[in-house]
């Protein structure tokens, strides 16, 4: 079964071809079924996230996530709290403006404003397969702000002369993810005021032209609660695959995926199959899981395998789909690693998996130890069943940089950051990151991290375990 002609026809009329009633044949045998199964949960996991994501912040108009529909900013000047449950494992460091976009029916062109030199920011660009294809911002465009292009697969217009970079997306459906550094509670409008200059329009708006035809409307589908831990998720999958022509290193995955009736655009549908046949998917999807669970154990907890290699473009990833489904269960749209570097506590130095019921931890950076980032570092706290920020009284979800004036130095210089649940002793709380009274795991973010974070010359401390 071929792929390009499909995908061309879908994505001028996807809500037509959704609602056929054929789907794709199921020929593989229940063994073969199982270990396609396990290949195509860990490939298709990362697209069905981010849907959720798409769908509660650009179409579901009534719920509280929604920020903008597409093709539209939608911007968020305050940090992230515990009730911010749009994605897993935000951080607070930097308020989000969000842009969701359709490149059917011609390119999108993002305007930055110049701003600060000491402010750091970013616009993170994310296909459908969570690739970080392109980066706007300090590091990669500096802050003089300019006039960038975003182009579909299938764009083959030329540059305006005055716009500054054209950048292209493997997929018509893409993510643009800002992050504009906020100093402290009183920097808020100063904030409100960048995010307020960021500006998002179609080509032919930029350029004051007649608008191309519309493409056809689509129909999206409704998330549901087991969409990406049971057989539906291939559903949504042939949904999303729909938006993004076949890459020729995936075409042969692809054929294989066919034979369980994974196919772009098409209906999948679990009440045709057998029993055999659905618990084959079953198991299949049980064995991915637990290859990512001993991946984990071995490989990430132990810090082998650090967050950049997760987080990147389809050439950084070389299609390596359990680093990217790693990426996208830990903490979806992360920064690649040029950009930020990111460092998870989800056990302690004995290896057993942090508990705030169970321990109070410390974290001591020896003096002139202190994370290496040009931009600013931040520690931020996560509840380990949620994946969420964690209430608490203080209000407090993070400690950072901005915040060194304000905590207490050890005697020799260091810093002795407590994570726990309870209250620590009055000389402590300065440097208090309130955990839950459970699991839970931290993440230090170094935001463009200096050479001696990859090299290996610089080595986090240890979460201990206060005895």
């Amino acid at each position: 079964m071929t792929f390009a002609k499909p995908t061309r026809l879908l994505l001028a009329g996807v809500s037509l071809l959704l609602s056929a009633s054929a789907w794709a044949d199921f020929t593989a045998s229940p063994e073969e079924a199982r270990g396609i199964a396990k290949e195509a949960y860990l490939y298709g996991f990362p697209v069905v996230e981010m849907y959720k994501t798409l769908y509660t912040q650009a179409v579901d108009k009534t719920g509280a996530n929604f920020k903008a529909p597409f093709n539209r900013i939608g911007n968020t000047a305050k940090v992230f709290t515990p009730k911010d449950t749009a994605f897993v494992t935000p951080n607070s460091d930097t308020p989000y403006s969000f842009v969701w976009m359709d490149l059917r029916a011609e390119p999108l062109v993002l305007t930055l404003p110049q701003i600060a030199e000491e402010r750091y920011y970013s616009v993170q660009l994310i296909d459908l397969f969570t690739h970080n294809f392109a980066y706007l911002g300090t590091r990669s465009t500096g802050n003089k702000g300019g006039h960038f292009m975003v182009v579909g697969p299938d764009w083959k217009g030329q540059q305006p002369l005055n716009i500054d970079r054209v950048v292209r997306s493997e997929s018509n459906i893409a993510y643009a993810l800002y992050r504009t550094q906020l100093f402290d509670d009183k920097d808020l409008e100063k904030v409100r005021k960048i995010q307020g200059n960021y500006k998002v329009q179609t080509l032919s708006q930029y350029l004051k032209q007649p608008a191309p035809a519309t493409p056809a409307k689509i129909s999206w589908p409704k998330p549901t609660a087991s969409m990406t831990d049971s057989p539906e998720l291939f559903r949504y999958l042939n949904f999303m695959l729909a938006f993004a022509p076949a890459q020729d290193s995936e075409k042969d995955l692809l054929a294989r995926f066919a034979r369980i009736g994974i196919v772009a655009g098409q209906p999948f549908d679990l009440k045709a199959l057998s029993v055999e046949q659905r618990k084959a998917l079953d198991d299949g999807i049980s064995d991915a899981k637990a290859e990512f669970a001993a991946f984990k154990k071995d490989q990430v907890d132990t810090h082998q395998v650090v967050s950049g290699d997760f987080f990147g473009t389809r050439d950084h990833l070389d299609n390596n789909y359990l680093y990217r489904y790693a990426g996208a269960n830990m903490g979806i749209f992360g920064n690649s690693a040029d950009e930020a570097a990111y460092i998870g506590y989800f056990v302690d130095s004995g290896g057993k998996p942090a508990n705030g019921a169970k321990h109070s931890y410390t974290l001591h950076f020896a003096k002139d130890q202190l994370p290496p980032a040009d931009a600013f570092w931040s520690l931020t706290m996560y509840d380990g069943k949620s994946k969420l920020l964690v209430a608490n009284h203080q209000q407090r979800y993070l400690i950072n940089s901005r915040m060194l004036p304000n905590l207490k130095r050890d005697a020799d210089g260091g810093l002795t950051l407590y994570v726990q649940h309870s209250v620590p002793l009055k000389e402590q709380r300065s440097n208090w990151l309130p955990a839950p009274h459970g699991p839970f795991y931290a993440v230090l973010r170094l935001y463009l991290p200096k050479p001696e974070v990859a090299n290996g010359q610089w080595k986090q401390p240890a979460l201990t375990p206060i005895n």
